[in-house]
């Protein structure tokens, strides 16, 4: 048989992918490249070299200086198939950061966004290490030395004080100022974390929505005396760390709630719900959620118990950007992303927070500081069983209520509030004034006002 001596047909040079146009801006990989692995304009997950996000088409933030890692080897000197693999990959892994100076604190932190709750791509599948909320959480990066003095972007310096809890969104301090005429007495707080972790997206917010000029506006407007939104005065970058500084924000209603077999009176309870209400009205009307509603973000100053703060906004997230509400799309962010315990299904499923999910958790919430427990309480190192448990209570809320799980120890005014939030649809405004209405009427009739010092029992 002979053999052909014309040309060999030249393969067809295959198309490239239309639908991966979005994602086609890319920054150059190197060390000044910030690896960022969701947008905090909109919370959605983004691939590490993507310069502009492909949901919402807000430029990334680029990292201001590069960072020293050992022993990971550069991710430039890998071959192409071990970093797209390592990309892919959704092992969460400890990166140890090293200072440049030798009398600064060793860091350890890790490489994805600290997080409550462990990543599963299926609701079925168990989280090895998902972790009761009762049960002391380990913090992100390593305490700095109390005394040390960190100065943030206005030149103004802050000392430590006092380590005042460590957890998984970071470690928060008792600060005071050392700069300029500050009062020597006047108490701060100050959070201090990883500066890549989620304490990112938390100054991003304070930034856009948690302005004093806004807030002193919407509480005139809407006549309200007090809004438990932080008042944050500084934040900075130290080494591997980022800082926020708040007005003194007190202590976690968690920390109050431990010392009282995590119970409360319907009185406090419903003090709590009214001013909860007011701030997740604040954030909605100003395009964000919080996304993690749950005791241990919830702070209560003992000196002054009118004073509550809805603080931690690690997992805000901008549900509207110019008044467009964002689509339900399950799987777009991490699934059981926040609290196990107190997340609506949305965040189960993978979808971004929206109005009523912020209303969903805080309904959770009255609950378990009602009645002791949830169905799914002692469910929690399971989340796939927590999100069929949460299911199946909502259903039964909506079309079955006296056969919900312990309906009959549950007050009225929770049962109604819950019968008025689990059916709002996804895009649904929910009716603030309402749900304030039905939680104070009972607190009427005790001759309580949601603006007095709320109901608890403080331990010095």
């Amino acid at each position: 048989m002979k053999r052909s001596r014309g040309r060999p047909k030249r393969r067809a040079r295959p198309e490239p992918d239309r639908e991966a146009a979005p994602a086609a801006k890319t920054r150059p990989a190197g060390p000044d490249a910030r690896m960022v692995s969701f947008c905090p304009h909109c919370g959605v997950n983004v691939e590490a070299t993507f310069s502009f996000c492909p949901s919402c088409g807000n430029r990334l933030p680029v990292q201001e200086e590069s960072m020293q890692i050992s022993p990971s080897p550069s991710m430039t000197e890998l071959s192409q198939d071990i970093r797209d693999h390592l990309q892919r990959s959704p092992a969460v892994k400890k990166v140890d950061t090293l200072s440049p100076s030798e009398d600064k604190a060793f860091v350890s932190f890790k490489q994805s966004p600290p997080q409550k709750s462990v990543a599963t791509p299926s609701p079925k599948e168990k989280a090895p290490s998902a972790q009761s909320p009762r049960r002391k959480k380990t913090a992100t990066v390593k305490p700095l030395l109390e005394g040390q003095i960190l100065r943030d972007l206005n030149d103004k310096q802050w000392m430590l004080t006092k380590l005042l809890s460590e957890s998984d969104h970071g470690l928060m301090y008792e600060a005071k100022s050392v700069s300029g005429a500050s009062l020597a007495k006047q108490k701060y707080s100050l959070k201090l974390d990883a500066r890549d972790g989620r304490i990112f997206n938390e100054q991003n917010f304070l930034q856009r929505a948690a302005k004093k000029v806004t807030v002193e506006k919407w509480k005139k407007q809407h006549a309200v005396p007090l809004l438990g939104i932080p008042d944050c005065v500084g934040f900075g970058l130290y080494d591997s760390y980022r800082f926020l500084v708040f007005s003194d924000l007190g202590c976690s209603l968690q920390s109050i709630l431990d010392d009282s077999a995590n119970r409360m009176t319907q009185k406090a309870a419903l003090q709590l719900a009214v001013r909860l209400l007011d701030v997740l009205e604040y954030l909605h009307e100003n395009e964000y959620t919080h996304g993690d509603i749950t005791a241990e973000n919830i702070y209560v100053n003992p000196a002054n118990l009118a004073m509550v703060t809805l603080a931690n906004y690690c997992f805000a997230f901008r549900y509207s950007p110019g008044g467009v509400h964002v689509s339900q799309r399950e799987g777009s962010r991490t699934h059981h992303e926040g609290t196990l315990e107190f997340i609506s299904l949305e965040s189960h499923k993978g979808a971004a927070p929206s109005r009523r999910s912020d209303l969903e958790s805080l309904g959770y919430c009255l609950v378990k500081w009602l009645c002791g427990s949830l169905p799914w309480s002692e469910d929690l190192t399971d989340p796939g069983v927590v999100m069929e448990k949460k299911e199946r209570y909502k259903s039964d809320v909506i079309k079955h209520p006296k056969l919900t799980h312990g309906w009959a120890a549950i007050p009225e005014a929770v049962r109604s509030y819950l019968q008025q939030v689990m059916p709002l649809e996804y895009e649904e405004k929910p009716d603030y004034e309402e749900l304030r209405t039905i939680l104070r009427r009972p607190l009427e009739q005790m001759k309580a006002f949601a603006y007095d010092s709320v109901n608890l029992r403080v331990v010095p």
